[in-house]
């Protein structure tokens, strides 16, 4: 069974070329039904290959390396197009292609009546093709090209409504930024070929005495700068928030279930060549702590919804690197299956808040939506107490796994990393209370008297047309008047009575092609924790453990006792719980604090205008200059003045050029006369 693992990645493969051809004419909503169906199809394959692999005995036996044929033969570069399957690529797969499967189906009913509706589907499709080709490959090259290929796909899809000028740019800059990564992906390949002789992952880990030295470090350093871009890294994260202006389907299916979690995985697979390096692991488990706090910390103080929530995932995806540097490696994949599902959920249903909202996305112009969305608040009540590390969620073991070991490795970088779970307690519940409970704030009439002072909020409604017809890009609302900044002291009631949003369209629960989806990932966010608990022993369940064999004596064992791992347990979930009261006695009783969201963290610390500054002003600078001066008075100047010298030269050419034939033969004469004299004058 397990040789017909290429069945995985053709099926969305054919998806892709269906709808390329005939997706139009399937229309809305066949086209998604399609595409639906081929990633469900990769996943039952998927499944399908973990039984066959499941038959072999654990250990070398379960490493199946399947060629399909020779790509690439010259010289000592010998290529082939093959598949990797083990427990940790057929794990990436599994939850690859179920996440997705369950992404696209919400999708039938999110992008309904968008005008590019199957359009949506192929790229969706294409996506899913790329990311399987990138976590079974069986070797660097093929990795590379799914790497690519899914980089290219988000940029398709970020800028999905690229008529919208901030979807547009929001591609590119993803674009690039990922550009940067994949230099740091050819380098580290190139020395990696240099000192093997291969870029299959089987040769590379039999040959890693090869990369010791500086070799391995620039190696390591150059694979964790890919790792950077893909899963949005300091100092390569701030693309991440701006691909919030995709279709929200697109949001769930980046940060749930491919491309940001391609880093990871990388660093993951190439665990033999990260261990060449103490050094180098301290610095991955360095960076990854620092992006968990700076994500957390930007995360309390946003507006929109879906970029609480992006930031929510740099966050977390900073948890999964530090697992990686401390050598965690089981627990960093258990944290990335944790959180496709609990991570999913919420930009899913944050997605169905925003169709029942008609596009709304500014948390201000919330409140009060459990009463009209029972079913999205039910299951996001899940995926927020999942990601606060709540037990007995997901959450709680799977970022305690990797807490756990930092511990007792890095004791300095599990203060921050405790640190930052409470700050994520807090800002999903600030999020909760916010678009869940309270008034409702969806129309603009608001009175209010504070000594004779007025103030008024302009909390409009969202201006587009319906789910798929584009997520609008709204302004938070303002206040205006002498009171303006005391109107967080008031409990104001801006509600509708039946649940009119500000276009006078209802808010109503989504449809049940999209609260389904959301009920299935609420399930697997709160039992998603028996995949790897780590109480009883040696005979306790642990569906994970079968990724052992994969990482042997290379996998971190912090040795804890079972008192310390309680200890831990209290106090990971202590500092969760204490997160959760903190945010609900501070922002249950007023909506606007802006004390609590000050401008340096709401601008991202300043990232993108450190970036502008240092290098996009300069870059723009040095263009103008290569332009007017380079461009147009050196290179124009010399290819002009080429053209200009010919130009005399042939002008004064033709004037020897007359057509008259005495003057031709008058010219030989004087030249004969001329050879002449030469000669007898040598003589």
């Amino acid at each position: 069974m397990t040789h017909a693992a290429w069945v995985m990645p053709a099926l969305p493969l054919a998806g892709f070329v269906v709808l390329f051809f005939v997706g139009r004419r399937l229309g809305d909503p066949l086209a998604g039904w399609v595409g639906t169906a081929a990633i469900t199809g990769s996943f039952v394959a998927a499944l399908v290959t973990m039984a066959g692999l499941l038959s072999h005995p654990a250990g070398p036996a379960r490493e199946i390396n399947q060629s399909i044929y020779t790509w690439i033969s010259a010289g000592g570069l010998h290529v082939k197009a093959s598949l990797l399957i083990d427990p940790l690529s057929l794990t990436m797969a599994l939850f690859v292609t179920g996440v997705s499967a369950v992404i696209h189906l919400y999708s039938i009913g999110y992008m309904k009546k968008d005008r590019d509706y199957s359009k949506f589907f192929v790229y969706m499709n294409l996506f899913v093709f790329f990311m399987l080709l990138l976590v079974l490959g069986g070797n660097l090259i093929v990795t590379f090209v799914g790497w690519e290929g899914v980089g290219l796909c988000s940029y398709f899809l970020i800028s999905f409504w690229f008529e919208r000028p901030s979807a547009a740019s929001a591609g590119k800059k993803a674009f690039i930024y990922n550009r940067i990564g994949d230099a740091g992906f050819l380098l580290a390949m190139f020395i990696i070929f240099e000192k093997t002789g291969t870029l299959s992952y089987t040769g590379i880990f039999s040959r890693t005495g090869a990369l010791s030295g500086s070799a391995g470090v620039a190696a390591i350093l150059l694979l964790f700068l890919a790792a950077t871009g893909k899963s949005a890294q300091i100092p390569l994260f701030p693309w991440l928030a701006d691909a919030m202006e995709g279709p929200t389907p697109v949001s769930a299916l980046i940060h749930a279930a491919t491309m940001v979690t391609a880093g990871v995985y990388l660093m993951v697979r190439m665990h033999p060549v990260l261990a060449l390096s103490h050094d180098a692991q301290l610095v991955v488990a360095s960076i990854g702590v620092a992006t968990a706090f700076v994500g957390g910390t930007i995360a309390c103080t946003l507006h929109d919804i879906k970029k609480v929530v992006a930031f929510s995932t740099i966050s977390q995806l900073g948890y999964m690197v530090l697992a990686v540097g401390v050598g965690a490696y089981e627990a960093a994949i258990f944290l990335m299956v944790a959180h496709a599902f609990y991570k999913g959920l919420l930009f899913l249903g944050s997605g169905s808040v925003i169709h029942g909202r008609h596009d709304e996305q500014d948390l201000m112009k919330m409140g009060g939506l459990a009463k009209f969305m029972p079913i999205t608040t039910i299951t996001f009540v899940v995926g927020w107490l999942a990601i606060a590390g709540v037990p007995p969620l997901s959450g709680f073991w799977a970022k305690g796994a990797v807490l756990d070991s930092t511990f007792v490795r890095y004791p300095v970088l599990w203060v921050v990393g405790i640190v930052t779970a409470l700050f994520t307690a807090y800002y999903m519940t600030r999020l909760f209370v916010l678009a869940f409970t309270g008034n409702p704030r969806f129309h603009a009439a608001i009175d209010t008297r504070s000594g004779g002072a007025h103030a008024t909020v302009e909390a409009l409604s969202g201006s587009g047309s319906g789910a798929g017809a584009g997520e609008a890009d709204h302004g938070e609302g303002r206040l205006s008047g002498t009171a303006a900044g005391d109107i967080s002291g008031y409990d104001i009631d801006v509600g509708v009575a039946h649940g009119g949003s500000g276009g006078g369209a209802p808010v109503h629960e989504s449809p049940p092609v999209m609260t389904i989806p959301l009920v299935i990932l609420a399930v697997l966010a709160f039992a998603g924790g028996v995949l790897d608990l780590p109480w009883g022993g040696p005979d306790r369940w642990n569906a994970l453990s079968w990724l052992g064999p994969v990482f042997g004596h290379y996998l971190y064992n912090p040795h804890l006792s079972m008192a310390g791992q309680w200890l831990l347990g209290i106090v990971d979930a202590g500092v969760g719980l204490a997160g959760i009261a903190i945010a609900w006695n501070l922002w249950s009783r007023a909506w606007k604090r802006p004390e609590l969201e000050p401008a340096f963290l709401a601008s991202y610390w300043h990232f993108n205008d450190i970036y502008d500054t240092l290098i996009g002003r300069p870059g723009a600078r040095l263009a103008s200059f290569a332009y007017s001066v380079v461009e147009l008075h050196w290179i124009d100047g010399v290819v002009n003045g080429v053209g200009s010298l010919m130009k005399r030269t042939g002008s004064g050419v033709r004037r020897v050029q007359t057509g008259y034939v005495r003057q031709y033969a008058v010219g030989m004469a004087l030249g004969i006369l001329a050879l002449l004299v030469w000669v007898l004058v040598r003589a």
